[in-house]
């Protein structure tokens, strides 16, 4: 899981990442509102930690701006303003959680695992049709179409496309494809998964200027508009 922290306290940044670090997660540290906010624009974050209170732009008005090009990422307000007032202000802004220092790391773990969770819950299971730019795949019917256009996929092709749409904007591995897709180990010695990668980029992107399935050399597949 990739986190950023936003957080102008060195030492209070300093703890949280070494806590989260010690869980496998992956953390990247911005002290300041203006830094945390490129950063969630330009790269794809599981949770941003975003403390309210910092030094050149409000955390409020960070939240706000980073809602509108990343609507599903999951952010927690920590502060140390407590009142609810405080708390329903981070919430409009578009929080999903909010936890006021002091506070144990603990309780910090558990909200990071609840939001997560609650995100994979809401994109797996209740939703009934993905859509990344201008390629969607509709759950109920089982069809993809881009541009308004249907294109035609085999099970396995839909499978893997499914996967890849519900983990967009991150890079997904052949471990994990060959696991969740084909629910098998990924074998070194073989390409099948970069021989469907290439059958979805025929079908998807061959015909359109904006490209979505792009490779990453040594570590896997990732989708999104390459104008991102």
């Amino acid at each position: 899981m990739n986190i950023l922290v936003v957080e102008d306290d060195k030492r209070v940044a300093d703890l949280i990442k070494r806590g989260l670090e010690e869980q496998d997660y992956t953390v990247q540290l911005a002290n300041n509102g203006l830094t945390g906010k490129l950063l969630a624009k330009a790269q794809e974050y599981d949770v941003i930690i975003l403390d309210i209170i910092l030094p050149d732009i409000s955390g409020i008005v960070v939240c706000k701006e980073i809602r509108i090009t990343r609507p599903d990422t999951q952010i927690i307000m920590l502060t140390a303003l407590g009142t609810t007032d405080d708390k329903v202000d981070g919430l409009d802004a578009g929080a999903d959680d909010y936890l006021v220092k002091p506070f144990d790391f603990r309780e910090l773990e558990a909200r990071i695992r609840a939001l997560t969770k609650r995100r994979e819950k809401r994109n797996v299971v209740t939703a009934t049709a993905l859509r990344i730019a201008d390629l969607e795949l509709n759950l109920d019917t089982f069809t993809a179409t881009r541009a308004g256009k249907e294109i035609p996929l085999t099970p396995k092709e839909f499978k893997l496309l499914l996967f890849m749409m519900q983990h967009s904007g991150r890079v997904v591995t052949r471990n994990e494809i060959a696991e969740k897709v084909w629910e098998t180990a990924f074998d070194t010695g073989t390409n099948f998964i970069d021989v469907y990668i290439n059958y979805l980029r025929r079908k998807i992107d061959k015909e359109h200027a904006i490209k979505l399935i792009h490779t990453r050399p040594g570590i896997g597949f990732i989708l999104k508009p390459d104008n991102e």
